[in-house]
């Protein structure tokens, strides 16, 4: 394991480069050098077919972890609307199907939703890290919130132009991504992460 003295070398389990640069935003003033696994030639595709956002993110770590043998953190975030009984929930990256677009699920999204009155819904990010090959550690965020009948904003990405947070009047899309990892699921878990993060570092010192 390198000392923290020296940049400690973090592997994001995504090829999403939203979620690259938020994570890159939350690290900044931490001795803390963030690859993504396409920085890495055949780092595994995990099946995403855990029953839930835990597993996922579990089992993405655990593999990237054991691929690069460096830490790994890896996440799974679900959309569950009240109306489709927490729907799309575990299933929310491929709603429309394995092949879905970020735009193919919107539109899914908004056409179940065609006439409901009901539009409550919340988002859940379980965050797991794998330092080494026995430990994991996991980390949730939830926002709750509302689904629009029609997008708004052009920013950040997946469902963020139909969900308006509790307390707020802008979608997630019309955030900057400062406003918004102030009070977005992932940004709730990635704060307990850098928490955890910094007494793990600190650990690491010693």
């Amino acid at each position: 394991m390198e000392k923290a003295s020296q940049p400690i070398t973090l592997v994001l389990a995504t090829r999403n480069p939203g979620k690259l640069a938020e994570l890159q935003a939350m690290l900044a003033d931490l001795p803390v050098q963030l690859r993504a696994a396409t920085d890495f030639p055949g780092a595994p595709e995990v099946k995403e077919d855990a029953a839930t956002l835990e597993g996922n993110a579990a089992r993405k770590a655990r593999a990237l972890q054991e691929f690069t043998g460096l830490p790994a953190l890896a996440d799974d975030t679900g959309l569950e609307v009240e109306a489709l009984g927490g729907a799309p929930g575990v299933h929310s990256a491929r709603f429309a199907g394995p092949t879905a677009t970020d735009a193919d699920n919107r539109a899914l999204l908004l056409e179940r939703l065609k006439g409901v009155e009901n539009r409550r819904a919340r988002f859940r990010t379980v965050l797991a890290f794998a330092p080494d090959a026995r430990t994991l550690h996991l980390f949730e965020g939830i926002c709750p919130g509302w689904i629009l009948e029609e997008e708004r904003g052009s920013g950040g990405f997946g469902y963020d132009p139909l969900f308006v947070p509790e307390g707020h009047t802008q979608t997630f899309a019309e955030m900057s991504m400062e406003e918004k990892n102030r009070i977005s699921h992932r940004g709730q878990a990635l704060r307990a992460f850098v928490s955890f993060l910094r007494e793990w570092l600190n650990e690491q010192e010693r």
